[in-house]
């Protein structure tokens, strides 16, 4: 049989266009839906007459915050009410509220999508790779700010250091005029905590206001580090990398099930996501079941075991095409210096490393 060519990038994005195109009625829907199921997780994490109750209503809050975000998150890429006044304002005050203002999201998202698995751009909005290469050439200092952006106990306080600390304290620092939601957003967050604490008293400001906040940035900012983070993923060389080559061989698809589909906002659905962002969330299943060379994702899930094994990917590889640990830059590193084949080290995962 004669080989079909794969679509150009150009003709693989024009084939998801017709589902960038949102149901007006169900956009507002998902919206009123979404914000109800917060009210009422809220009210459960506030007055549950038994503080069990109240831990598993702070428990859905954090998950509902995270399909909230993922709402924002498509109406700030024009995928969702993109000509609503009202839900302008809304998104514009959602931003304030959770920590992610509307200017420096657009600003760090953006580049992200622009610069997906190119490892000589700029990692804003984005958690930095380095190849082994690079590590190998860095200074200590270098290494250790490296090593603790993608470390796992950042990731597991995203609450603070991503959200506090880089949509909101580090841009307005750097940039008042600019970023002055970023300065906003943080001093309404303070005064909310202090308010809640002062007013209804330490249970309330624990069930219903930091530990859902906890929570749920700690997921997401998980959910965000994997999706581009993981053991199949390819990194291009600059002269080869295309925007769809990006979506498909550097973006994952989250397989979860449809309760946990929902409260992320399908954005499991990551290489679609990438491929054209203009789709709305709830079209992304749509799209990838109609269009065949979206059928065949790299796959994760959030079980415990990739879990693990996404956070023990450290370093880009290039001569085996895949992400490796700090220790196999190191034994590569010794292995050529000894001139010793390094395909006889092996990881410790069984992989061997070279």
């Amino acid at each position: 049989m004669e080989r079909v060519a794969p679509p150009s990038s150009k003709e693989l994005i024009a084939r998801t266009r017709p589902f960038a195109v949102q149901d007006v009625a169900r956009s507002g829907w998902n919206l009123a839906a979404t914000y109800a199921a917060l009210a009422a997780a809220v009210t459960l994490a506030v007055a549950a007459p038994w503080w069990p109750l109240r831990v598993v209503g702070g428990v859905l809050e954090a998950l509902v915050l995270i399909r909230a975000f993922i709402l924002f998150h498509d109406a700030m890429h024009g995928a969702l009410l993109p000509s609503s006044r009202w839900a302008k304002v809304l998104f514009q005050v959602q931003g304030i509220l959770t920590l992610t203002p509307a200017r420096i999201w657009n600003d760090t998202h953006n580049h992200h999508h622009a610069n997906t698995a190119r490892i000589a751009a700029d990692s804003a909005g984005t958690f930095a790779t380095w190849t082994t290469e690079q590590w190998r050439k860095a200074s200590g200092w270098q290494r250790l700010g490296y090593a603790v952006e993608r470390h796992p106990v950042t990731i597991l306080f995203g609450y603070v250091t991503a959200f506090l600390i880089s949509l909101c304290l580090v841009p307005f620092v750097k940039d008042p005029k600019r970023y002055w939601t970023s300065g906003l957003a943080l001093g309404v967050h303070v005064a909310l905590s202090v308010a809640l604490w002062v007013f209804f008293g330490p249970a309330v400001y624990l069930f219903a206001f930091v530990g859902p906040l906890l929570l749920a940035y700690a997921l997401g900012t998980y959910l965000f580090y994997s999706q581009h983070n993981f053991d199949e993923v390819r990194i291009l060389p600059e002269g080869q990398w295309t925007h769809a080559d990006a979506a498909l061989e550097a973006s994952s698809y989250l397989r979860c099930g449809k309760v946990m589909a929902w409260f992320t906002g399908n954005i499991g659905y990551h290489h679609v996501h990438h491929l054209n962002p203009r789709i709305p969330f709830y079209r992304l299943p749509e799209a990838m079941a109609a269009i065949p060379e979206l059928q065949n994702p790299h796959v994760t899930t959030l079980s415990p075991r990739d879990i693990v094994h996404c956070l023990r990917l450290n370093l880009w590889e290039p001569s085996l095409g895949r992400m490796v640990r700090y220790r196999d830059a190191n034994v590569r590193a010794w292995a050529a210096r000894a001139d010793v084949p390094p395909r006889s080290a092996v990881s410790s995962e069984g992989h061997a490393v070279s």
